[in-house]
């Protein structure tokens, strides 16, 4: 009798839900299609095996912090979960920076790490160090789903992810660990809990306050591209005939082409002369993250619509509505009535700034504002319009102020990290999100020599992108800010790269331009072929130092 109990408890337990499993199941809830990572011989193993029987695929990428990126991106674009999976030690140490990116780029990532054993850290050193101290300040919480709390450290910690303000989780396993057994189920998890909306009390004063406002002014944060929020945004904007700014990560929710879109804001100079005829400066899912480094330079009162409070701040509203952002847009819609603001005055505000941040080179060559205003009119042919990813460097100031964005998350960005690298790792993501639409992915020649072997990674899975390489031979950005302190030019530049070449080795197709016709010619081959493409182009950047002065003072 005995001996059979045994074997009946063993039977059991071999039945039960393994780590691996649970994880699996969970991400399948929370809506993820793919994983990346570059695994190692652990549990990455275990885990791409599982989560294949739960229909996830698994992108192999050359590089781990490339992953975290796409796997950031994967999350940004569909509202909810990306998953990165790495080996230990050094894969942890390189998927670092992509993790930074998800942190203060607000994007929920679960990254999975190989990890060592008590046994083992016992006698080993090799490849050895202390992984959860090492990502601890990046992210917002870490398990190794080893003991019996595995699978409520599971649920908690997905869903903490996925929860104001978004960010990455950390599982660290061994090999044991995720072939091991739950003690019991664990449930999938949907989608986060959404947050409350704004008490009463608060909600009347707010709406006193714009209510004796004649001229507001709208800004857009990062908050705001989830679920029904643009659709509230737009409606207030429209009710109170105001002018609106978005920041970078905030393009689309109030489109290009709407009447009361004025431009870009970043806390710099070009958006201060619409901002500085306002009487309320309304803020809705302003995150302090995606401002530059420069003091608030406004006494207008502010009256703050977020989804959380934030610790730090540049400013202190006069008046601020914590939670459900849609419910306080709808509320305040209701109160709201058109000021003293005309559509005339909006038009020339959004005409001052264009012609603000316009380039201006020395007339030899493409300008940047060039590149990016053909490559839209080349996208207008296309069955859909084409979402577009942008890397940190100075060609970011003519893709984000001149890409017209139609609607929320047309336009990915590393703005909280701003880190170079990330604009073609975040391509491929885009591409396997949505298959059917094209992505473009805008590049500096220094951050795509950070990430250049991802060109394979595209090739491989077919990602339908065209990767436009502003080719200046230098650190543009550094280089400028070098100039403006007028120091001998050191350190910041190189040799023009053959970028197509690379492409063509890979397998891809590749373009070498370095005029405007070649630019049309390559523009219309990439958009008309399958598969990935690289357009090499040889930018003007003599405009860049005047472009940088007027955009951020």
């Amino acid at each position: 009798m005995q001996m059979r109990n045994k074997t009946a408890g063993r039977g059991a337990a071999s039945r039960r839900q393994t780590v691996v499993q649970a994880l699996a199941l969970a991400f399948r809830a929370h809506g993820v299609r793919h994983m990346f990572g570059v695994p190692g011989g652990g549990s990455s193993l275990d885990l791409i095996d599982a989560a294949r029987r739960q229909r996830i695929d698994f992108v192999l990428a050359r590089h781990e912090c490339a992953a975290v990126f796409m796997a950031a991106a994967s999350a940004e674009i569909g509202d909810g979960l990306g998953v990165a999976l790495t080996t230990k030690g050094p894969g942890t140490a390189n998927a670092a920076n992509g993790v930074a990116h998800a942190s203060l780029d607000r994007n929920a990532v679960a990254l999975l790490t190989d990890g060592f054993s008590a046994q083992t850290r016992s006698y080993v050193t090799h490849q050895w160090f202390d992984q959860r101290a090492h990502l601890a300040p990046l992210t917002k919480g870490h398990s190794f789903l080893a003991d019996a709390n595995a699978g409520r450290d599971m649920t908690e910690l997905l869903a903490r992810a996925r929860a104001p303000r978004r960010g990455p989780v950390h599982f660290e396993l061994t090999g044991s660990a995720a072939k091991a057994p739950l003690e019991a189920p664990v449930t999938p998890v949907p989608a986060a809990t959404r947050a409350v909306a704004p008490g009463g009390a608060d909600l009347a004063q707010a709406r006193a306050l714009l209510t004796a406002a004649r001229r507001p002014v709208v800004i857009a944060g990062l908050e705001t591209p989830d679920g029904s929020v643009p659709r509230a945004l737009r409606r207030l904007v429209r009710a109170l005939g105001c002018p609106s700014l978005v920041t970078y990560k905030a393009k689309g929710v109030i489109a290009d082409a709407d009447p009361h879109y004025v431009g870009i804001f970043t806390g710099g100079a070009a958006e201060q002369a619409t901002v500085r005829q306002a009487d309320l400066i309304v803020t809705v899912g302003l995150d302090p993250v995606e401002l530059i480094l420069q003091p608030w330079s406004y006494t207008i009162p502010v009256l703050e619509l977020s989804l959380t409070e934030h610790p730090v701040h540049y400013f202190k509203a006069r008046l601020a509505l914590y939670g459900d952002l849609a419910a306080s847009l709808a509320g305040l819609s209701t109160a709201a009535r058109k000021g003293q603001w005309t559509r005339h005055e909006i038009a020339q505000l959004r005409e001052d700034m264009r012609a603000t941040l316009a380039y201006r080179g020395s007339g030899r060559g493409l300008t940047p504002q060039q590149v990016v205003a053909e490559a839209a009119e080349a996208a207008a042919g296309l069955p859909r319009w084409p979402r577009v990813t942008v890397d940190a460097g100075a060609h970011m100031f003519s893709a984000t102020a001149f890409w017209p964005c139609r609607a929320p998350r047309d336009l990915l960005i590393s703005n909280g990290l701003a880190t170079m690298g990330f604009a073609l790792p975040a391509a491929i993501a885009s591409a396997l999100a949505d298959p059917r639409r094209a992505t473009i992915a805008f590049t500096g020649d220094g951050g795509l020599f950070m990430c250049q072997g991802e060109l394979a990674t595209a090739v491989d899975v077919g990602a339908r992108i065209v990767v436009v390489v502003f080719n200046d031979g230098a650190l543009s950005l550094i280089d400028i800010k070098q100039q403006q302190r007028g120091l001998k030019t050191a350190g910041v530049r190189w040799r023009h790269a053959d970028f197509a070449g690379a492409m063509r080795a890979m397998g891809g197709r590749g373009y070498k331009v370095r005029n405007l016709a070649g630019y049309r010619r390559a523009l219309a081959e990439a958009f008309a072929g399958e598969g990935p493409a690289l357009i090499d182009v040889e930018v003007d950047p003599s405009g860049y130092l005047q472009q940088l002065a007027a955009l951020r003072g």
